[in-house]
Order: C-alpha cells, then structure tokens, then sequence
C-alpha cells in the first residue's frame, strides 16, 4: 500500500530583504511570540510583522518550547503562512482565541484602526469581534491625528450592491468611493469573499461612522475599526 504523498505546502509572503526595518520588526515579532504559552489558540493577523511573528512563533513550537498551541488565521496569507510552517490551525467556528496579533494602516490616539488594504478585512475584523484581547503591531509611521490621513478606509460590498452603496456612502460623508483595482490584472480588486473593495475618503471619521457604514445595504464590513481598545504595540 502506497503512503500518502507529503505537500510542499511551504510558504513564505515576504523576503527578509524585501521587509522594511527588518531588525525593529524581527525584534518585536520575537517579543510578542514570547507571549504565547502552551495550549493556547491564538489570532495570527497579516503583514511583515505578523508573518514574522508566526516565523517566531513556529520556531518555539519546532525546539520543543511551546506545545499544543494553535493558530487561527486572519487571511488566506495567514493561513498559508501557519500550513506552511507545520503549525496547527484552528477553527474560529470552533474555538474563540485566547489573544490575537494583527497589523493595521493607521492608528489614531484613542486606539482606532484603519485595516484592509490586503483584502481580508471581513476575517480581520471577525476575529477581532472574537476575544478580549488584541495586540497591534506597527512602526511609527502608521500613528496619525486623524484616521484618513494616508489612507481611504476599504469598504467591501456586493459588486450587484455597489452602485447603492455607493450613493449611501456619499449621503453618510464619503467624498469619493473608488473601485480598487489590482495591479498585475485586469479589472477589480476581489476580496477573499468574492466581493468589491471600495476605497472610501470621508472629510471626517468621526464616531459611530463603523457603525453607520455596515448598516448600508449590500455592505459586508469596513476596514474602518472604532473601539476595539487594542494593545499597541509599537516597532
């Protein structure tokens, strides 16, 4: 009888010298990798400094340093990630994280995100909404006085819902909501729902906007996160 056949599942998103201040990240990813105990299910987010955190973390588990601990993915990056490494992933449907790391776009002085520019921010912010605690991994850079400096907030919806959305958004302060497109391809950009990505700029981001995008017809979530009162954690 014939044993099964191994996969070269191995896969790694980022080089070590494509990644941006390599040293303060791989510093920090081994810090929060610290963090993991024995037997717990943690969140693993997305971006250079969660991949390195999961390297880190993978690489306690292979010298014997943390066992039974499992990993739940943010994104399909993610979730290539762990399978690659040899980790065990677990199921949000089955199990809530112990904790959770992630990156984000822009964080504003009270702890709000901006999230989504690789298109899994329905994941993201599922896995969010799943336990207490929440540690978010950026350099200085991402720290702004206002959400929206740098970047639109993403806003995934129904491609049939999105010239409705897209009215709603304007009448709610949106002053352009743009149909991503991807680079390499021809046409939209699709999330890993098979959904559009707007890229939405308001004149203001103010309280309870999170709220009153989601309520919009044919919207599936934002990449806008308001009150989640994450730990930063700073590179």
């Amino acid at each position: 009888m014939k044993s099964a056949m191994h996969r070269d599942v191995s896969f790694e998103p980022f080089a070590a010298s494509d990644i941006a201040n390599y040293e303060s990240k791989f510093k920090v990813a081994e810090e929060v990798a610290a963090m993991a105990e024995s037997g717990q299910v943690i969140g693993a987010g997305s971006g250079s400094t969660a991949f390195l955190a999961v390297r880190a973390i993978a690489s306690r588990v292979r010298h014997g340093e943390l066992h039974e601990v499992r990993l739940i993915p943010s994104s399909l990056e993610s979730e290539m990630t762990i399978t690659g490494l040899g980790l065990v992933q677990a199921d949000l449907a089955e199990v809530a994280p112990d904790w959770l790391f992630d990156g984000a776009d822009e964080v504003d002085p009270d702890g709000n995100l901006i999230k989504g520019r690789g298109g899994a921010l329905f994941r993201e912010k599922l896995l969010f909404a799943s336990c207490q605690l929440r540690r978010v991994l950026i350099d200085p850079s991402k720290r702004v006085d206002q959400l929206g400096t740098g970047f639109p907030v993403p806003v995934e919806v129904v491609p049939r819902a999105a010239p409705v959305a897209i009215a709603a958004l304007k009448a709610i302060g949106a002053v352009s909501s743009v149909i991503r497109t991807g680079s390499g391809k021809d046409g939209p950009t699709l999330t890993e729902q098979g959904n559009l990505l707007l890229d939405c700029h308001f004149e203001e981001i103010g309280e309870g906007l999170e709220e009153r995008i989601k309520a919009i017809t044919g919207v599936l979530d934002s990449g806008l996160f308001q009150g989640y009162g994450p730990e930063i954690i700073e590179v």
